[in-house]
């Protein structure tokens, strides 16, 4: 047996069952799964300079194990002309790509309110406000589930996102298999909805790689898709 048949037989993915599966990738939610994780894919303890991140290469192999498509949505930053690298990368192993650019919203803050991790900025009143980055693809996500219905028997959801529970659950209504993969906190109907739930800690060996970087100051807001957290650094490749 080959050693990625082993795999999806380990994680319960058998295509005589599910047929043909599309997976749609949120990777504003997938690229902070390892983000707080201290082990690496070989069970060692991380040091302090070094941290996960989901490899877009790997995670293409990995998912071209099972899926007849791989599509990948994601917010790029206007402000940062290197935030579209993920999105290019994307592209350049096979994903198919839906992105937009991040939009900043503001939000007021009051004096309780402040604290040192806030970038605060000041309006033309003197008011404080900090910029909170907005990029979700729910609606996107849903539209190409629906529009691609006749193609698929399986829609494989790399999300743990709440929002995608009332889509799990038209799409099995109607016949379809659900997978979801994901990570941490996963809202109780979209896990329940799933034929297979597969927590990322199953896959990690298989889609992540470690990066040399800072000590992370913490995630904040759950704002959605963000691009940032995998440039700059120095990867280390793992096997």
């Amino acid at each position: 047996m080959e050693l990625f048949e082993l795999k999806l037989q380990t994680l319960g993915i058998d295509k005589a069952v599910f047929g043909r599966i599309y997976t749609f990738i949120d990777f504003g939610n997938v690229n902070y799964w390892y983000h707080r994780d201290r082990v690496g894919p070989d069970a060692a303890q991380l040091s302090e300079n070094q941290r996960l991140i989901v490899d877009l290469v790997k995670l293409g192999t990995f998912l071209s194990t099972f899926a007849e498509e791989r599509r990948f949505y994601y917010g790029w930053d206007p402000r940062l002309s290197r935030s579209q690298h993920l999105v290019v990368k994307a592209g350049n192993n096979g994903f198919i790509k839906n992105t937009k650019p991040i939009q900043y919203i503001k939000q007021y803050i009051a004096e309780d309110e402040r604290n040192e991790t806030l970038r605060i900025l000041r309006d033309s009143l003197g008011k404080e406000y900090i910029e909170i980055p907005k990029c979700n693809f729910d609606v996107e996500i849903t539209i190409d589930a629906l529009r691609l219905i006749e193609s698929y028997q399986t829609f494989c959801l790399l999300s743990g996102d709440s929002d995608f529970a009332r889509l799990a659950l038209f799409l099995k209504q109607r016949g379809k298999k659900i997978i979801v993969i994901a990570s941490g906190q996963v809202y109780h109907t979209l896990k329940e909805s799933a034929d297979l739930y597969i927590n990322a800690q199953q896959v990690k060996s298989s889609i992540v790689t470690i990066k040399e970087a800072a000590p992370l100051a913490g995630r904040g807001l759950d704002i959605g898709s963000a691009s940032g957290g995998q440039d700059g650094d120095t990867a280390m490749p793992q096997s």
